[in-house]
């Protein structure tokens, strides 16, 4: 099953929610980076609230990006998102080991430890939306709660799951956000407030029910609601080898005929896919040759 995302909205309106399946988007994400089990818990969770707040937003071209600046061995996370349903992202420290907690679940809150997160929204505007929390948990759907609350005074909840295989692939990915209207009714409110409270994970869900409109249903309990869209989503990264000569072409002309005075290839990275671009002293002087300033 494809991985999708379904936007609704429960108790006429009063309230608006999205729900995920991304899987196969937090299993590429691991084969990329080959992360380590908490790695992948960590980031997983972040793509998938990457990719739902991302189809939150109504311009073609609007970009979110989701930092998360910890002092725990993951080092950070950085994961961006556009409104049509593409996500990307990258863990610093992706092969680090952290034990597991004694009930046998990933630490990701011990893998994150204290630290920022940042939420910014490139909607075409002069200056970018920026907004910054603490984290609260280290867990993210936590801190991701408390940012829309504190940063966009918003009441939500939020919930994000991923479960791995023995193998340490990944069985199940995927997340809810509900977010709460202004007119919202205080019987609608007690409502979705007691559903979250007797919640099981959302993996565990999501095992059971295996669809976004599945764990909708389950989140929703007792709450009327309608299914308004539905949004493919992917791990897609739009670098190529065009886009980094670009990079290389804005390092100017002084150091670039640096490398090539070196004869030696250069390298460049890609953070959010893993892949390595290299250009070859020729390509270099042909670059250099277009006549860079």
């Amino acid at each position: 099953m494809h991985d999708y995302i379904v936007r609704a909205v429960a108790a006429d309106e009063q309230v608006r929610v999205f729900a995920a399946l991304t899987t196969d988007v937090v299993e590429t994400a691991r084969k990329r980076h080959n992360t380590s089990p908490a790695a992948t818990a960590a980031l997983g969770r972040l793509l998938t609230a990457g990719a739902m707040m991302g189809v939150m937003m109504k311009g073609e071209k609007d970009l979110l990006t989701l930092q998360i600046k910890g002092d725990g061995p993951l080092g950070g996370i950085t994961v961006t998102a556009d409104s049509r349903g593409n996500v990307k992202g990258y863990v610093n420290n992706p092969e680090v080991l952290v034990h597991a907690k004694p009930n046998g679940k990933l630490d990701v809150s011990g893998a994150v430890g204290n630290g920022i997160l940042t939420v910014i929204k490139d909607l075409g505007l002069k200056e970018p939306y920026s907004g910054q929390v603490d984290l609260q948990t280290g867990e993210i759907a936590e801190d991701l709660t408390y940012y829309f609350a504190e940063s966009e005074q918003i009441p939500s909840a939020v919930g994000l799951g991923v479960l791995l295989n023995k193998e340490n692939t990944v069985r199940q990915a995927g997340g809810f956000i509900i977010q709460v209207m202004p007119d919202a009714a205080e019987e609608t409110i007690a409502r979705l407030e007691k559903n979250i409270s007797l919640l099981p994970p959302v993996t565990s869900i999501l095992e059971e029910v295996h669809t976004p409109e599945g764990l909708l249903d389950v989140v929703l309990s007792g709450v009327d609601h309608q299914i308004q869209e539905r949004y493919e989503t992917r791990f897609y990264c739009n670098c190529s080898k065009e886009r980094v000569e670009k990079a290389l072409i804005s390092i100017g002309k002084k150091e670039l005929a640096s490398l090539i005075a070196e004869k030696k290839p250069a390298q460049l990275h890609c953070h959010f896919c893993n892949t390595d671009y290299e250009f070859s002293v020729s390509e270099l002087e042909e670059i250099l040759k277009k006549g860079i300033k």
